[in-house]
């Protein structure tokens, strides 16, 4: 066998397979041991829109793509290099999505080609001869018939193997996949460990001596200590590390594993996670643990907020800390439950009976999910309001190494103040200039209170006068005033003036500046921003928009092509952001979006940022 070693700055490798064969799990294990060998890495879960897909079928394709290289990674990046494929099937949905390219090294179960059934056979048959017409390198190979030399189900163990088969493709190190193993399964029994093991070396091993692929991707040993998670656990944690005491939910895709990696360890720090019965119960359980003098916070998706949001009213108009984790994914209703999209933004800020001003923020990448909690917190119990934190299907499940953390003591929400209430101190006494009152806490002496969701005075009592409600109201509102006021704005990547500037928020970050990066190296002035705060927005929008000829947003929610012959100006609908920014700035601010339900590819966003480009000098040149 002749090897082919290739030593390469970066390369994408997918595991996909039928639901339930364990490829997401081996793709999460090679993410995790290339990060712990310092490659930079970015995860992208494939996952089927429905618990229990039909087998060897498009809809029913479940895996990982992982991207990996020798510096940091921030997007899943364009066509895979190396696809494992547990059946022929699986690979028509990655074609589909157009995440394989002329060249791509398909590693194929090769066990149909014999099935018992001969429609399966033929469509083994069918599909080789698809893929060699489309120019993909075919290597079969036993998984199954290898995998039944250690255990009789093979369905049990091949994720295994096969991750031992990519680890000597990609020339990882076994002592780390072991110990990998080792700590995922120890909890479960010895046993389980051993075999895993033993997969994982028959697959590395058969692979040395059947397999002629080998890629070197160097890695470099950081500076500093690293930890490697994906959004939502990098959120739970955050949680923790920000003191918070209480975690009310009722489960929804892709953000119930917040509460699966809470219930776990958030008892070691006094937590309490509470399965709800609903989504309008866990928010109301979670407020009425913040009157009580709780840090609470609830998690939720799309679906979950619009449930939410007359609690969230409750939440703005009582003044009750709160802090909402929003997983966003694909809608309307029901919609997409395990793809991305960032369609919760307007709904977010403005989805509420009434005027109900609440501060919203968004994590563009994992490290961000971990620290936007504190901060969240921070924000809630100092403005008394209910605080979003949004992040997507993208973030929730993708893996990113990220500097480990070093706990802070004021990271931590401070003990309940218990002592004796000002009685020259009303429960809603408004500072004229912050919109800020002192949170009274049950059990103060002096402090008792009737809170209510009624429109009320300074004492809380119920006040339908014209000037207590007018009054209220700008309280409430000041208090973003006040926090805008205390923000900085934001940093541009690129230069500070130029053609077009393209805004973002989100986990589209990662994949807009990589694409504006290869445009700049050509010498064109286009330079990208990323807003983290969006309610309030972040200061000093309006001159940085003009210093260029043209601001577009990138986001992955919907808006109206004017390519399409049908929209004009007047009729069309612009993508979320656009349309806040637009009302903020009063500035013509173009847009491009998409709603694949995939995240971003950064050679599709340069392809929109580039024709923007080329209208702006065909207008020039008119």
């Amino acid at each position: 066998m002749e090897l082919i070693v290739k030593t390469v700055k970066e390369s994408i490798l997918e595991f996909v397979s039928d639901s339930g064969e364990g490829a997401q799990t081996a793709g999460q294990m090679f993410g995790t041991v290339s990060a712990k060998m310092g490659n930079g890495v970015w995860t992208v879960e494939i996952i089927p829109a429905e618990i229990e897909p039909p087998h060897r079928s498009r809809s029913g394709a479940s895996g990982n793509r992982i991207r990996i290289a020798t510096g940091p990674v921030t997007n899943m990046g364009e066509t895979a290099d190396v696809v494992v494929a547990f059946n022929e099937q699986v690979l028509y949905s990655r074609t589909d999505v157009h995440a394989l390219r002329p060249g791509t090294i398909i590693l194929l179960e090769d066990k149909w080609k014999d099935d018992a059934d001969p429609e399966i056979r033929e469509q083994y048959k069918t599909a080789l001869a698809e893929f060699e017409e489309l120019g993909f390198v075919v290597f079969e190979f036993p998984l199954e018939k290898e995998c039944k030399k250690i255990l009789p189900d093979p369905r049990r163990g091949k994720n295994m193997w096969a991750l031992g088969l990519v680890a000597r493709i990609y020339q990882r190190d076994m002592s780390i996949i072991l110990e990998e193993i080792r700590r995922k399964f120890t909890r479960k029994s010895q046993k389980l460990v051993d075999v895993n093991q033993q997969l994982v070396r028959a697959g590395y091993d058969w692979a040395a001596e059947n397999v002629p692929y080998r890629f070197e991707v160097p890695g470099s040993k950081p500076d500093q200590d690293m930890v490697v998670m994906n959004g939502n656990q990098a959120a739970a944690l955050g949680t923790m590390a920000a003191g918070i005491e209480v975690c009310s939910m009722y489960p929804i895709t892709p953000a119930t594993s917040v509460s699966h990696q809470l219930a776990a360890i958030f008892h070691e720090v006094g937590g309490f996670v509470h399965q709800a019965e609903d989504e309008i119960s866990a928010i109301g359980y979670a407020l009425g643990a913040s009157y009580a003098g709780k840090t609470a916070m609830t998690v939720t998706s799309g679906p979950g907020l619009a449930l939410k949001t007359e609690f969230l009213a409750l939440a703005v108009q009582a003044e009750l800390p709160l802090v909402l984790l929003l997983v966003q994914r694909g809608g309307p209703s029901t919609g997409l439950p395990t793809r991305v999209e960032q369609g919760d933004l307007l709904s977010s800020i403005f989805a509420a009976p009434g005027d109900a001003p609440r501060i919203v923020l968004a994590a563009s990448d994992i490290e961000e999910c971990f620290h936007f909690m504190i901060t969240a917190r921070k924000l809630a119990e100092t403005f008394r309001t209910p605080v979003i934190v949004l992040t997507d299907a993208n973030l929730a499940t993708g893996q990113q190494p990220f500097k480990r953390p070093v706990m802070l003591e004021e990271w931590i929400s401070p003990p309940i103040d218990q002592s004796d209430w000002d009685p020259n101190v009303e429960p809603y006494d408004w500072d004229a200039s912050t919109g800020v009152s002192e949170r009274p806490i049950p059990g103060q002496k002096g402090g008792e209170y009737v809170l209510t969701g009624l429109a009320h005075n300074e004492k809380s009592q119920v006040a339908y006068e014209s000037c207590v409600n007018q009054r209220s109201m700008e309280a409430r509102s000041r208090k973003l005033i006040a926090l805008q006021k205390s923000l900085k704005p934001p940093k541009i990547h690129g230069d500070e003036e130029g053609d077009l500037l393209v805004v973002s928020w989100g986990s589209t970050r990662g994949a807009i500046e990589e694409a504006v990066d290869r445009i700049r190296a050509e010498g064109a002035k286009v330079s990208s921003l990323t807003l983290r705060f969006l309610s309030p927005l972040e200061p000093g929008l309006d001159a940085i928009f003009k210093r260029f000829k043209k601001v577009m947003t990138v986001e992955v929610n919907y808006s109206d092509d004017l390519d399409d012959g049908f929209v004009t100006e007047e009729s069309r609908r612009y993508a979320q952001l656009a349309w806040l920014l637009r009302a903020k700035t009063l500035i013509d601010i173009d847009c491009w979006s998409r709603v694949y339900g995939i995240p971003l590819a950064p050679g599709l966003v340069e392809e929109a940022v580039r024709a923007r480009l080329s209208a702006l000098k065909t207008a020039k040149a008119s």
